[in-house]
């Protein structure tokens, strides 16, 4: 393909697909232009390194985050559905957890959606402090929730490309963090009326019963800071 055809949108659009499929570890510039049916060094015409390239396609997820409307829409309903809508696009693209802790990442969407929590939380009746308080705990909420899943997909991607074994070696090793597991009376019961396999991850519906209640929390400290002006 020559180097005029390509564009910087079309190899971070290919770069994403291509961590989708092959993680953080699967992404070189020979692979991408492989995949763009092109040479690497065309690549470079466009896209400077691969960090660069992370960037770019990590502030590219970001925009398929839908922003709520704080107009026409309560703090919480807007804090909640925008939340989700994280949580759902970290778990589309679980490279992207990853890559939070490794690169520098920075870009106009992403910015659009850290200036969007602070709203949110400024409109909620936090002061500005607080806001910032309130944004970051809601983030590293939904950043933890997404760990487990980010974590699984990259193990289970391993282990198929260690060959043959890979189920027997997940199934023994289910076997041994089971009869580990059974030595504490809580985990006992819960493997007794539960499928080891079903426990290994999270209960079902955790992130809806975790965000709702740590907006329950930030309702409460609200209301008690009301009080404490009133008083």
């Amino acid at each position: 393909m020559p180097r005029d055809t390509l564009t910087a949108d079309r190899i971070v659009r290919a770069a994403i697909e291509l961590l989708d499929d092959e993680g953080l570890d699967g992404l070189n510039m020979r692979s991408l232009a492989q995949r763009l049916g092109s040479a690497a060094t065309a690549v470079y015409w466009h896209i400077k390194n691969k960090d660069d390239l992370v960037r770019l396609a990590g502030d590219a997820v970001w925009g398929e985050v839908e922003v709520p409307d704080l107009d026409t829409t309560d703090w919480r309903t807007a804090a909640a559905a925008h939340a989700t809508g994280v949580y759902a696009m970290l778990g589309r693209h679980p490279w992207l957890v990853q890559a939070l802790g490794s690169h520098l990442l920075y870009g106009s969407a992403q910015a659009r959606h850290n200036d969007f929590s602070l709203a949110v939380y400024e409109k909620a009746g936090f002061a500005a402090a607080d806001a910032d308080r309130a944004a970051a705990a809601a983030l590293a909420f939904v950043l933890g929730s997404t760990l487990g899943p980010a974590a699984q997909v990259s193990l289970n991607r391993r282990l198929n490309k260690s060959g043959e074994g890979a189920e027997e070696l997940m199934a023994d090793t289910m076997r041994r963090a089971t009869e580990t597991a059974r030595q504490f009376p809580h985990l006992r019961k819960r493997l007794d009326t539960t499928a080891a396999t079903e426990y290994a991850g999270a209960p079902d519906r955790s992130f809806e019963f975790g965000l709702r209640s740590l907006l329950d929390g930030f309702e409460a400290r609200l209301a008690a800071d009301r009080v404490g002006e009133a008083g």
